[in-house]
């Protein structure tokens, strides 16, 4: 008998436990769901166009200009994090934005942007190009990144933010294709008609909202019309 007894103590005191930290699971769930994490998406002002080497590519003058106004238009928004691709124009059009607000730029080499083939971003930006390349979003050039892959890693990263900086408020530096693979991710009817709308804007700011890891709605806030070449 006192056998059992202990055998029923035990148990209920496993039983005790086990519910207790399920609570907890759902507490910590239902926390995250309630708070908002809003995350500025950024993409780079105007790059140099006679510059090979897409990770380097640095910003105009022009585009500096444009930076500078990515800046204004943060300066009264309060902000936990500044994370950017790791090339070099994504990162100088957030870095005046973070020195503003005391912050650092986090980069993350996922959210570079879609490797373009060997014949560089001459031969790859070419208008029937990209049409073929949303189309099929498994197809890329030569020695290039289909859009699939370039989405896969952008969206693995934009998790990982929203899972370390959940209720925060979060820019993040882009590019033209790595930011629409994510708006596509968010939405299924997003085309290459909607990528190319946004093609001539640089630099161009979004906000989409998020409760815990579920998008909840997306706004376009500000952007400079550069005629694309």
């Amino acid at each position: 008998m006192n056998c059992l007894k202990y055998v029923n103590v035990w148990l209920i005191r496993n039983l005790i436990e086990e519910f207790v930290k399920y609570a907890k699971i759902i507490y910590m769930n239902e926390m995250q769901e309630n708070q908002l994490t809003r995350i500025y998406f950024v993409r780079h002002a105007e790059p140099r166009r006679d510059w090979e080497d897409d990770e380097t590519r640095a910003l105009t003058g022009r585009g500096m200009r444009g930076a500078e106004e990515v800046t204004k238009f943060f300066k009264n928004i309060h902000l936990d994090a500044v994370y950017a691709s790791t090339y070099k124009r994504a990162v100088q059009t957030v870095s005046g934005t973070a020195a503003t607000h005391g912050l650092e730029v986090k980069c993350d080499i996922r959210f570079r942007e879609r490797t373009c083939g060997k014949k560089g971003n001459a031969g790859a930006n070419q208008f029937g190009i990209f049409e073929q390349r949303w189309q099929n979003r498994d197809w890329c050039e030569e020695g290039g990144e289909t859009i699939n892959q370039t989405q896969r890693r952008n969206s693995e990263a934009l998790a990982a933010v929203l899972n370390n900086d959940a209720g925060k408020t979060v820019v993040i530096g882009t590019h033209g294709t790595a930011l629409s693979t994510i708006l596509a991710y968010y939405d299924s009817s997003f085309t290459c008609q909607d990528f190319l709308r946004i093609i001539d804007w640089m630099p161009y700011i979004i906000r989409l909202d998020f409760a815990g890891m579920r998008f909840v709605g997306k706004e376009e806030l500000f952007h400079i019309e550069i005629p694309f070449n």
